[in-house]
Order: structure tokens, then C-alpha cells, then sequence
């Protein structure tokens, strides 16, 4: 007798819709919104608490700062040498050479410095936090930690928050500095002015408050990326690719969010 043969049933995948799409999106939106409460109310409960890590803070201090001065010197000097080749033109023609130390000093002070040394801190300190501690989520140290009865709050999150809040403003100074001195240095490309005679024209036009707003928001930079990174970390998945996952998205998430505080600065420094 021979056998009946039936063809392949074939299965049809049903696209999902527009709504269901919107509400798993926004039901992941929801989620992470818990999260970060959850996250920001875990930091703020151990934040004030006598078992600070001061050894790790200094540790991750000297990671923050010192590895980074080399960038940020190489960076400042570029600035400085670009704004004063590009602004030079323009003032020749209107007689007003006179008036490039003072623009460029307080474009560096006021922004430039600022902007420019929290985005590459938030490239290299962002992305190292989401990788170091992703990578110790996925090998699964924290949780260790957790069972121990020993708070990976206190110990991994607070002292480089703290560390990144406090050593951007400095390199943000010294980013000035160096940012000035490649100035002076474009100068002296087509003129020959002296270091002090720059130095006084420069300082001439800068102002208390063309730098206190500028320290004030390197503050809130600072404090910006240690949260983005250390959240990204410490929340990344089990796989392997989440640390990539967690690196890529601190400097992405920390880069777009210093951009919305300066924002925010800006409006608020030009209402004083």
C-alpha cells in the first residue's frame, strides 16, 4: 500500500503590531526608570555612612586623573592652536588682533575647557567603569560580594563616583591652562608676542564669573559620568557581549547627558 505523503506545514510568524511595540517599549522604559531610583536611592542611603572606602577613593582618583592628564594635555593644545588659527582672519580684518587672547581664553574658560575634557573623560572613564564593572557582574564577583554581606555600593560604586566628580573639575583647569599656553603658541605662528604680555591681555578680559560657573558645572559633568558608568556596569547583563553592551552605552548615554547639563548651565549662568 503506498504511503499518503502530506506537505510541509509551514509557519507563518505573525509580525508583531504597532501597539505591542509601543508597549514593550515602553514597558522597558518603565523598567529602567525603576531601576535607576532604585539605583540612585541605593547611592544616596550609603553615601553618608562612616564605612567609607578611602583607599579605593585615592586608587580610583589616581585612575581618573592621572592617566588621563596625557589626553587631556594633547587635546588642550590642539584646542587652543584651533581657535586662535581659525579666529585670527576675521579679527585681522576689523584691526582687532589685540582682542584674541581675551576671546580665546574666555571661550576656553567658559566652554571649551569645560565641554571638551568631560566628553573624553566620559570616553575614556565612562567606558572603563562599564567595562570593569560589567566584567565583574558577567564573572559574577558581585554577587559574591552580595553574599558575603559585603555592600558592593559602598565599595565599587561610591569611591569612583566620588573620585570622577572631583578630578574633573581639576583636569578641567588644567585642560584651561594648557588650552591658553597652545593659544599663545598659535600666535606666535604669524606674530611674536611674549608670554606675559599674552598671558595679560588674555587675563584682562576674564572675569570671576566666567569661572566659577564653568568649576560649578564640571562638578555636575563629573558626577554625570560616574553615574552613567557606574550604573551601566553594575546593571549590565549575564552574556559576555553585555560588557561591550555596558561600555558602549556609558559613553553614548553620558556624552548625550553632559550635553543636556551644559545646556541647562548655559541657562543658568546667562540669567545671573
Amino acid at each position: 500500500m503506498p504511503k499518503t505523503t502530506f506537505p510541509a506545514e509551514k509557519t507563518l510568524l505573525k509580525e508583531p503590531s504597532f501597539f505591542s511595540l509601543i508597549k514593550e517599549k515602553s514597558v522597558a522604559f518603565l523598567i529602567d526608570v525603576a531601576n535607576v531610583v532604585d539605583y540612585l536611592k541605593r547611592i544616596f542611603r550609603n553615601l553618608f555612612t562612616n564605612s567609607f572606602e578611602f583607599q579605593e577613593f585615592l586608587k580610583q582618583c589616581y585612575q581618573c586623573g592621572n592617566k588621563s592628564v596625557g589626553l587631556i594635555s594633547i587635546t588642550g593644545i590642539i584646542v587652543g592652536l584651533v581657535l586662535t588659527i581659525q579666529s585670527r582672519p576675521p579679527l585681522v580684518e576689523f584691526g582687532a588682533v589685540g582682542m584674541l587672547p581675551g576671546m580665546v581664553a574666555i571661550s576656553i574658560i567658559r566652554e571649551m575647557g569645560p565641554v571638551i575634557t568631560a566628553l573624553i573623560c566620559a570616553g575614556k572613564i565612562g567606558s572603563s567603569m562599564g567595562a570593569e564593572l560589567g566584567s565583574m557582574r558577567v564573572t559574577e564577583q558581585i554577587d559574591a560580594m552580595e553574599v558575603s554581606n559585603t555592600n558592593p555600593i559602598n565599595f565599587l560604586i561610591i569611591p569612583r563616583l566620588l573620585a570622577v566628580t572631583v578630578m574633573i573639575p581639576i583636569l578641567t583647569l588644567y585642560a584651561d591652562a594648557i588650552g591658553i599656553f597652545g593659544s599663545w603658541l598659535g600666535v606666535n605662528i604669524k606674530d611674536d608676542v611674549s608670554l606675559r604680555l599674552f598671558m595679560t591681555q588674555a587675563f584682562d578680559n576674564v572675569e570671576f564669573i566666567d569661572i566659577i560657573p564653568a568649576v560649578i558645572k564640571s562638578f555636575f559633568f563629573g558626577a554625570v559620568i560616574g553615574l552613567v558608568g557606574c550604573y551601566k556596569g553594575f546593571n549590565a547583563g549575564r552574556g559576555t557581549e553585555s560588557v561591550g553592551i555596558a561600555a558602549n552605552s556609558a559613553v553614548v548615554t553620558s556624552s548625550l547627558l553632559l550635553i543636556i547639563v551644559d545646556l541647562i548651565a548655559v541657562q543658568i549662568t546667562d540669567l545671573l
